[in-house]
């Protein structure tokens, strides 16, 4: 079959994962000729482009700055590179063979084979349609990223007075942002009997501004017909269901829902992609390798972060991976030879690992790194690797909590203990008030 064109490696998505994955496989020796970034927004940079608040690059640059300034670094990196990309284009399937097909104003429609692809398509929020509230279609219902995208990058208001639902970090922003730019943010609520949210974040967002927090609090109606009139607001027991009798009447003109981020994995599901049940995003090995040959992932499309300089380490696996891989033939290294895997397993508390299994060979890596969320807030525990019967490694924890990513790493020791086990499994688990 004859293709339109032919790259080494394709990145779908220009945010801060496909621009870091991009500039590690140039780094890696795939010359810029050779990558292109396919964007579908108008320009690179991503969610980054709407998030002018600070706190983004400590990890990766040890100071603080905002999205645009994060993301800006790399962009600018890219071009002077001259990594190939174009943007307002929307990949429309990947197949299995990495057959890249997309349409763009500069190329129209295009078929294009690719060595490797990596995919960085980040990931969306859930709507209100995926909560089910009873209730009249108002207008005044927004996700707090589309509030967000308003105030700062289009320049209006979703409204005066407003309830937030859900406690994640872009709902705790936006509960900020909108009283800095003069609304009144009534409350927060939130479902479940902890915050989704990085623990910064309330202290900053809310507290700083005497925003109060309902935990265990949903919103059971919305009312109004023309705009939004106000909330109904029920607490719920230990099953997240309304207790009759405790209902709240708020008066509102807006309502912005921060109910979860689902990795966005259309492009995947048309590869033929394995994904993981509790995540969404794709199973993957340690070197970010889908259940696909040769198609990676790596960011929020993967699983969800809180933190942005993690999205980009991880894009920089990524992308050197990709890189090897096609140097490589579909090689890692010279010792990558078929010696079987190992599944990874959460358990006792843990929701979900990634990696979701390692892929081994004749020589054991010098370092894995997992990262993996917990269910509950929990006190005074130990996270521990446990494989062939053997704890591998052991950390002790004040706290965990599920807004917080929790990673633990593998050094060169502790990962030929895991292989000398020849275990086809491990786990993640946690130890209580230990």
């Amino acid at each position: 079959m004859d293709f339109d064109t032919q790259k080494k490696l394709v990145i779908v998505g220009g945010g801060p994962a496909g621009l870091a994955a991009a500039l590690e496989a140039n780094r890696q020796g795939i010359a810029p000729d050779d990558i292109l970034i396919i964007e579908r927004d108008r320009e690179l940079g991503g969610i980054l482009n709407q998030c002018i608040h600070a706190g983004f690059g400590l990890h990766m640059f040890g100071e603080e700055l905002s999205g645009p300034e994060y993301s800006g670094r790399f962009i600018e990196d890219v071009k002077k590179a001259g990594i190939g990309y174009v943007t307002n284009s929307m990949v429309l399937s990947v197949s299995d063979d990495r057959i890249v097909t997309f349409v763009s104003p500069e190329m129209g429609f295009v078929r294009m084979k690719a060595g490797a692809v990596v995919l960085c398509t980040g990931c969306r929020e859930r709507t209100r349609g995926a909560l089910n509230i009873p209730g009249t279609r108002p207008a005044g219902i927004y996700s707090a990223g589309t509030a967000q995208r308003f105030v700062n990058m289009e320049g209006y208001m979703p409204g005066k007075k407003v309830v937030i639902l859900g406690s994640g970090d872009i709902g705790l922003i936006m509960a900020r942002r909108m009283t800095l730019e003069g609304a009144k943010v009534l409350r927060v609520c939130e479902l479940m009997p902890y915050s989704g949210g990085l623990a910064r974040n309330i202290a900053q967002c809310l507290d700083d501004f005497g925003i109060p927090l309902y935990l265990s609090h949903t919103v059971t109606e919305i009312r109004g017909t023309e705009r939004v009139e106000g909330v109904t607001i029920s607490k719920v027991d230990e099953n997240r269901r309304p207790i009759p009798g405790t209902e709240e009447y708020v008066e509102c003109d807006t309502l912005l829902l921060s109910v979860g981020l689902i990795p966005e994995n259309e492009v995947a599901k048309s590869a033929g992609i394995q994904l993981d049940r509790v995540t969404g995003g794709a199973v993957v090995n340690q070197y970010n390798e889908t259940s696909v040959p040769g198609i990676f992932a790596c960011g929020n499309t993967l699983h969800v972060h809180d933190l942005v300089d993690f999205v980009t380490k991880e894009a920089y696996m990524a992308g050197a991976s990709a890189a090897k891989f096609v140097q490589n033939g579909g090689k890692f290294g010279e010792d990558d030879k078929d010696c079987g895997e190992i599944s990874c397993r959460a358990t006792g508390g843990v929701r979900y690992i990634v990696p979701q299994k390692i892929v081994k060979s004749t020589k054991a890596p010098e370092e894995l790194k997992f990262f993996f969320r917990v269910d509950n807030i929990y006190k005074k525990v130990k996270i521990e690797l446990r494989c062939g019967g053997e704890t591998i490694k052991s950390v002790s924890k004040r706290s965990v909590a599920p807004g917080e990513m929790e990673s633990l790493v593998l050094n060169a020791a502790d990962c030929a203990k895991v292989y000398d086990k020849n275990a086809g499994e491990l786990e993640i688990t946690l130890v209580q008030n230990a």
